[in-house]
């Protein structure tokens, strides 16, 4: 229209455009304050996506759905960088079968890391293999085999009883606290072959993610509490 001197009944008309979308201004209020919260979520989780930030706007009252989510989390630069995994020889593998009920099968493993003195403490990590579901998470700087069964005594008078257990060899799991343990409530011990952690697989993923999101995040000095005997 400017530079040939043309009105706007006739650039539509040569254009084959509509004169109402030619003339529509768009009425969308502006995300300014959904981009400012995302980004300050996705500094504060580094390592959630974009599904999981959407969650988190959404407890906080704000209404979109996942696809506008996306689209600004893609706009905003914000995708979680994926960590290069070396490449390691093809194994032929048995998958872990799942069990098909609810505490019928619990996984146990430990995480250690260490706090900003340099002490270092362990995270005792219980998942229910068929639900996927973490019954606990027992932290502490020391934590033996008779420290492991009063643990699990608490879980089972809200979470119920397991009928079997999975664990590695290590000296906590294959001690006479654990033995005797198993024999009083009927519970099987079983632990998987040593130097394949991938037998316990379940427990090992949610430990990953555990420390990927939670422990590399979290730097601060941390108290004990003395009467509970965690943190």
């Amino acid at each position: 229209m400017a530079r040939h001197g043309l009105s706007q009944r006739t650039v539509c008309r040569l254009l084959k455009l509509s004169r109402s979308t030619a003339r529509y201004r768009s009425v969308r209020p502006r995300d300014d304050l959904i981009r400012q919260r995302l980004r300050e979520l996705a500094l504060r989780y580094r390592r959630y996506g974009y599904q999981r930030l959407h969650v988190l706007l959404r407890r906080e009252g704000f209404r979109l759905n996942h696809k506008k989510t996306y689209r600004l989390y893609r706009e905003e630069q914000l995708q979680v960088r994926q960590r290069q995994r070396r490449r390691r020889a093809a194994t032929s593998r048995l998958p872990l079968p799942a069990p098909s009920q609810r505490n019928r099968r619990w996984s146990l493993d430990f995480v250690s890391d260490q706090l900003l003195g340099g002490r270092r403490f362990r995270c005792l990590t219980v998942m229910d293999d068929c639900t996927r579901e973490c019954r606990g998470i027992l932290v502490d700087f020391s934590i033996g085999g008779a420290r492991v069964t009063r643990y699990l005594d608490m879980l089972m008078t809200s979470q119920g009883k397991p009928a079997n257990t999975l664990s590695d060899n290590g000296a906590e799991f294959t001690s006479k606290a654990m033995f005797d343990w198993g024999q009083t409530h009927g519970v099987q011990l079983h632990f998987i072959e040593p130097g394949k952690p991938a037998q316990n697989g379940f427990n090992e993923s949610f430990n990953g993610r555990l420390r990927d999101e939670c422990l590399n995040e979290l730097r601060i000095p941390v108290k004990m509490n003395t009467d509970s005997g965690g943190m």
